[in-house]
């Protein structure tokens, strides 16, 4: 059983992705189980098989303990934690080959707290990656790469788990994906952000972007579009190198 989560911005496209993707595995043979982990989520492009807002409603505690939106989300996140292997039991009974969780569109409640981690340990198996997605509108500009992929070294540091970057969006940005994916070379991207930026802003950048680099964190991100399925054959071969050493044995 191959876990996948993906985790990102409001508006980066998890929920569209996850619904690609498994529509995408399973045109390649796979049996894929989706799960959707945002209590909050008003509607889907997908069919979850397990949906936790079936048991958890964010107008409901927000009611009952006086609380906004907000700290309801936070609240909610903690009960999945807490129910976790009473939620996931049909998911262990169906034993699928892929599972896809798509987790909250605010990204804060679950990886900055400790329910997040949490939730991630409780699922079932071993063989567990996380899909870090990169909002293309947004971080066409350099200034907004650095900021994002520092967010994005933070996130994997939190789970500890083999971690992709994504770059989403890119029927939308056509004319800019070469750009920004040479950002992924220092002296690349220091040359952008000193051609947008002056001063503190761009003394500051150019220092994050030294610890990123220093730490192995500035990896070049694999460009998908979840409309047009550009970067799924790239995307797809990344995961089986993660879970089977590069064997997709259903290619």
């Amino acid at each position: 059983m191959y876990v996948v989560f993906s985790v990102g911005t409001a508006g980066s496209g998890k929920s569209l992705l996850t619904s690609a993707l498994r529509e995408w595995l399973e045109e390649k043979g796979w049996d894929v189980y989706v799960v959707n982990l945002d209590p909050g989520a008003h509607s889907l492009p997908y069919e979850p098989d397990l949906d936790v807002r079936s048991s958890i409603s964010l107008e409901e505690l927000m009611e009952k303990y006086e609380l906004g939106p907000n700290g309801a989300l936070m609240l909610a996140v903690d009960l999945i934690a807490a129910r976790a292997l009473e939620l996931l039991r049909e998911l262990v009974d169906s034993s699928p080959d892929y599972v896809l969780v798509d987790t909250p569109g605010q990204m804060e409640p679950f990886v900055y707290r400790p329910s997040g981690p949490l939730i991630v340990e409780q699922f079932p198996g071993e063989s567990k990656a996380m899909l870090f997605l990169m909002d293309g509108w947004l971080v066409s500009n350099p200034i907004n790469y650095v900021s994002v992929q520092l967010l994005a070294a933070s996130v994997s540091l939190r789970f500890r788990i083999p971690f992709l970057r994504l770059l989403t969006k890119v029927d939308l940005i056509e004319d800019q994906v070469e750009r920004v994916l040479s950002w992924s070379k220092p002296s690349e991207l220091e040359a952008a952000i000193a051609s947008s930026s002056d001063g503190d802003v761009y003394l500051m950048h150019r220092r994050l972007l030294s610890a990123l680099a220093r730490g192995g964190y500035l990896e070049r991100p694999i460009p998908v579009s979840a409309v047009t399925r550009a970067g799924f054959i790239t995307l797809s071969s990344a995961l089986a190198n993660v879970f089977s050493g590069g064997e997709d044995v259903q290619d």
